[in-house]
Parts: C-alpha cells; sequence; structure tokens
C-alpha cells in the first residue's frame, strides 16, 4: 500500500481538460497530485526553478543517477545544478516515461489528420511543443527555452536492440502519482496523448490537480533516500534554500 504524505484536505482542485495546458508553482513543502481521470492519460511535463530559471530539470542525470529507464515513486526528479526539484512520493501507476517527448504541429496533423479551430472551435488538434510554448511565454521563456519532458501515467519500455514499445493501458481510471516540492519549482504541463501511442483517433484525456500541504517534509525526504545520489541531491537542494 502507497503512503501518503498528507492527512489535511487538498488545499486546491482543478481540472485539466484533454488537449489542455497549464503552468503553476508547487511551493515548497507542497504535494501535487495527478490524477487520471478516465483512463489512457498522458501529461508531458516540464521543470525548471522559477526563481533562476536557466536551473532545469535534467534527465538525463536523472536516470543514471538513480540508474532506472523508467520514473515511479521513490525516484527524484534532479536539476542541472544537482539538487533535487521534485520527488515521486506515491504512485498507483508505476511507470512514467522520460524518452518520448512531445509531437509538434506538424507531427500532429500527419498523425490525426487535419482539426482546425475554424472546424471544430475549442476541439480543434492541439500539439505538445505549441501548448508548451504557449505557457513557457506567461514565465519570459521561449523556444530556446523548451526541454526534454516527462511523460506521466505512460510506459515506454526499451529492448537489447534500442527499440521503443509503447504499453496500451497503462494507466486506468482513478490512477495517480504524487509529487512532493522540497523546493519552488516552476512546473509546466499538457494533457495531450503520448506521441507513440498508436492511436490515431485525437483523444486527448483530462487529469485532476489537487495540491496538499505535507504533513512532514523530513519524514518525506527521509522516505526518497532510496539511492546514495538521492542524499547528496538532496543535500544540494538544502544549502540552496539557506
Amino acid at each position: 500500500m502507497t503512503t501518503l504524505f498528507h492527512s489535511a484536505p487538498a488545499l486546491r482542485d482543478e481540472r485539466l481538460p484533454g488537449g489542455a495546458h497549464t503552468s503553476l508553482i508547487l511551493r515548497k513543502g507542497q504535494i501535487l497530485r495527478l490524477t487520471d481521470i478516465n483512463g489512457g492519460a498522458n501529461v508531458s511535463m516540464m521543470m525548471l526553478n522559477p526563481h533562476e530559471k536557466s536551473e532545469r530539470l535534467n534527465l538525463p542525470d536523472t536516470l543514471k543517477g538513480q540508474h532506472t529507464a523508467r520514473l515511479t515513486r521513490g525516484h527524484c526528479f534532479y536539476s542541472d545544478m544537482g539538487r533535487v526539484m521534485a520527488a515521486i512520493v506515491a504512485d498507483s501507476c508505476g511507470w512514467h516515461d522520460p524518452f518520448g517527448g512531445v509531437l509538434n504541429a506538424a507531427e500532429t496533423q500527419e498523425k490525426y489528420g487535419t482539426g482546425r479551430y475554424q472546424e471544430l472551435r475549442n476541439g480543434f488538434y492541439r500539439n505538445g511543443v505549441d501548448n508548451l510554448l504557449v505557457e513557457m511565454g506567461k514565465w519570459d521563456l521561449g523556444l530556446a527555452d523548451l526541454l526534454m519532458v516527462v511523460n506521466f501515467f505512460s510506459r515506454v519500455t526499451v529492448d537489447n536492440a534500442g527499440r521503443f514499445t509503447f504499453t496500451p493501458d497503462n494507466s486506468r481510471a482513478g490512477d495517480y502519482v504524487e509529487l512532493y516540492a522540497p523546493m519552488d519549482v516552476l512546473l509546466i504541463l499538457t494533457a495531450l496523448p503520448h506521441p507513440q501511442d498508436p492511436v490515431t483517433e485525437y483523444n486527448p484525456r483530462p487529469v485532476q490537480l489537487s495540491w496538499y500541504q505535507a504533513d512532514d517534509s523530513q519524514a518525506v525526504t527521509d522516505a526518497m533516500l532510496t539511492r546514495d545520489e538521492n542524499q547528496r541531491a538532496f543535500q544540494n537542494t538544502r544549502f540552496f534554500a539557506l
């Protein structure tokens, strides 16, 4: 059974429709729960330091430092300064993809066909690159700042020949993942299908966002010390906060 590190009611709840995008600062000591409402969701997320946006999520270091090719409970997200930006403290899904990225406008049209605003209004076909850039612009960020993303709720395996395979139905209705912030972290996210999802019908799924205050930040940190590198990264995070 997954241990939850919050007991009080949610500070805030928000529904992110399928195809939509948003950005937020998850404050130090808070936990953000992402819930797959209907099943089959995918959430692509960037992470940056809101106070010094040149510090960003470094996925290669995140994976190498924890000797993993997937992300789940007990894994931390390292910045390019060797700090923990966020940590997965609860996870009913069990596998989140760090490789797949997002589609751009041309790739989206090639996969799903033409879905213009003129005919479909708010149901038009959105793409991950443009969605992220819209949110990034609100924080004075542009194309040069576009980063690798984590694709929550999606599972992509890699065989010995380096071939990627998407696993359908990795996430069911009600599955969730919780991110704890040991420092303020800017999250930029969009709810669109995973690029390697073979389904060619454009049908992005909604997710629920819920904010909580962690009961005991030290207890959360202690639970994340699953690897030596995590301990060093948390030490770097504490030094930064001094």
